[in-house]
């Protein structure tokens, strides 16, 4: 079963994050919070964490994971970004928002779209994740923590006990975050395309 951790969600402890940094570091899948709701997350790029977030969640290999980025600066480094793009992205994030844009070199083919080498991006407004991606020293490669048949993300610690504890290394407890997944916006061209409305208010990039 996966050890749980209480950690406040607005100043978690240092000695409780160097634990799940820790975790991660060494190949392990957590569960954690964010603005929208719970994540799964696993080191950048280590594929056979990346294939155990696959069968927890039972999707196929093509699945979109997305790097959950620390802030707006590091997105430039895993995507191409323009700058009308850039300040339309400064004024909703963070937030819980999911982007959809054109990899840079710097992401793994692995992570990228097969077809259209694209990677999605986020910056949550959670003070959980970012301090274990402060600690981790780069972006969480994570996926909407959304039980196979359910519409919605589970939302609370010890519901992610009981239905997925036994296939997960951590599960964070931070407290209620919500039950709804992000939105996403296809910001590939120079117009944003809503492809999901979530807890994220579209109207900045509507028209």
């Amino acid at each position: 079963m996966a050890k749980i951790l209480e950690i406040h969600p607005k100043n978690p402890q240092p000695r409780l994050i160097e634990q799940a940094v820790d975790i991660v570091s060494r190949g392990g899948v957590i569960a954690y919070p964010t603005d929208s709701s719970y994540a799964l997350g696993c080191h950048i790029g280590d594929k056979q964490a990346m294939d155990r977030i696959r069968t927890i969640r039972r999707v196929s290999d093509d699945h979109n994971f997305t790097l959950v980025c620390p802030n707006l600066s590091d997105l430039s480094l895993y995507a191409k970004v323009d700058n009308s793009a850039y300040r339309m992205m400064k004024h909703v994030m963070p937030g819980p928002y999911t982007l959809i844009l054109k990899a840079s070199r710097e992401v793994p083919r692995r992570l990228q779209h097969p077809k259209r080498k694209t990677i999605g991006l986020r910056v949550p407004d959670n003070a959980i994740a970012h301090a274990l991606m402060e600690k981790l020293g780069e972006p969480l490669m994570s996926s909407t923590l959304i039980a196979p048949g359910d519409e919605f993300p589970l939302h609370e610690a010890v519901e992610i006990e009981e239905q997925m504890g036994h296939a997960l290394d951590l599960i964070i407890d931070g407290g209620h975050c919500g039950h709804e997944p992000t939105t996403v916006i296809n910001m590939v061209d120079s117009i944003p395309k809503i492809i999901r409305i979530g807890c994220g208010d579209p109207t900045p990039f509507q028209g």
